[in-house]
Order: structure tokens, then sequence, then C-alpha cells
């Protein structure tokens, strides 16, 4: 594998497209990598996007996951329906990802820093999904509550708070990891930065994910389950409210 190679993330500066142009990079049993991608890539307990390629031809082939390359970390790999050497270097196509399910990983991942910003504690574990999403914290004690939580949060939502991306250089990691909410795993640094998001006022955190421009377009959530894991380990679990009503 050629060291140099990398796959630019159209995603975090443009989360809202929803199609895009590119070149393949590289061939592998790991699948597809391109020169530039809207898939976003499986971590931080968001899933990889998934989608289709449209190939000059006029032929499809389906994404079933987007994962990072486990040591070139800069590389980005698209598994897809069919032999991956089906594709070849060079060769340029149109990728078009499931708009509805990123726009949902999109505003649940935002939901979640505001989560955050409500219960002072590390978190342990995070994991989202279209329908949900939830937050391990490390509290010996709880004192937690579904419909303060539900309330505090739903509060937050419709002040439509602004969500910005921002990069803060590398060389201030030590104040970054000051920042860092989840202990167990260190901000990835790509390039020279580190990815930031801030909700004015409300929350900063390093993150990688997607996440939508103003809090308002998440929707109103409940607190569905809160639950104690372990003698340190308390799961909070949120869904849309909409979803919830219709179980």
């Amino acid at each position: 594998m050629d060291p140099r190679l990398e796959t630019l993330c159209l995603f975090d500066d443009a989360p809202y497209l929803r199609t895009f142009t590119a070149d393949v990079v590289a061939v592998s049993d790991l699948g597809v990598a391109l020169d530039r991608t809207l898939f976003y890539p499986t971590g931080g307990g968001q899933p990889g996007d998934v989608g289709n390629f449209i190939l000059a031809d006029g032929s499809y082939a389906m994404v079933l996951g987007t994962q990072r390359d486990p040591e070139q970390r800069s590389l980005i790999w698209h598994q897809v329906d069919c032999d991956p050497y089906r594709f070849a270097v060079g060769q340029t196509l149109q990728g078009c990802i499931d708009w509805d399910r990123r726009y949902q990983h999109m505003k649940m991942h935002t939901c979640l820093h505001l989560l955050c910003s409500i219960i002072d504690a590390p978190v342990t574990g995070c994991s989202i999904s279209p329908d949900k999403g939830r937050l391990d914290f490390d509290l010996p004690e709880s004192t937690l509550e579904k419909d303060a939580i539900t309330h505090a949060l739903n509060e937050l939502i419709l002040c439509d708070f602004e969500v910005l991306a921002k990069r803060m250089p590398a060389s201030e990691y030590a104040a970054i990891l000051e920042m860092a909410r989840t202990k167990s795993v260190a901000p990835p640094v790509f390039g020279d930065s580190v990815r930031v998001i801030e909700i004015p006022g409300v929350d900063i955190q390093p993150c990688g994910g997607t996440h939508v421009a103003h809090t308002g377009e998440i929707g109103r959530v409940v607190c569905d389950k809160i639950e104690k894991k372990s003698k340190h380990n308390r799961r909070v679990v949120l869904r849309f409210a909409e979803m919830a009503a219709a179980d």
C-alpha cells in the first residue's frame, strides 16, 4: 500500500451533500478506496454510511459499509456488494449516500453532545443508530431521572443553537484532551489537526462524526432508559419521540 494514499473526507465540511464524484485510488479485499468520499466510516459510535456507486457504464454497486484502513487511518475503504476487483485504479465513479439514514445519525449524534452537557461525568461508551442513541457514563452513584433528562434536552433543542465544526492544531493536543469527555479513546489526529465540534455556550468536544447545523433540526427526543450496567457505569438511552410513540 502506498503510504501517500489518503481519502479526502467530504463529510467533514459538507455533511449535507448527498452525491459526489471521485476516482478510485486503491482496490483490495477490504473494498474500494477513493480519493474523496461523502461516506462516513464507522467510528466514534457512529455507523459507517451505506449507499451506492454509479459507474461510467451506468451500472450500480451497493455500498454496504465504510471503514478506515486499520493501519493507514487516512484511507477509507468502501465495502461493496460485488467483487471489489471489478473496480480499477483511476476509474471515475459517482457516489450516493443513503441520506435518510445519515441524517438520522447526524441528529442523534448532535443530541448526544447535548446529553454530555447536562450530565457531568466521563463518557465510557457510545452507540448511534437511525432511531436511537446511547451514552455510558462513569457514575458510581446515579441520581439521573428520565423525565428531567427529557425536559432538559428538549429545552436545548428548542433553543436552536448553531453547531460549529472547527479545527484545532495538533500542537494544542493537551488542551484538546482536557475537552474530551471520552477518556478511554484519545481524539484522533489527521494531518496536523484535530476536529472539534462546538455548540457555543453548551458543549465543545473533539469529534469526527457528522452533525446537524442547528440543534432545532433534531426534533423532540425522549430519554427512553437509564440502566445500571456495572458498579461504575450508567447507560442513558435516547430515542426520537416520534419513533418511540410509534412502538
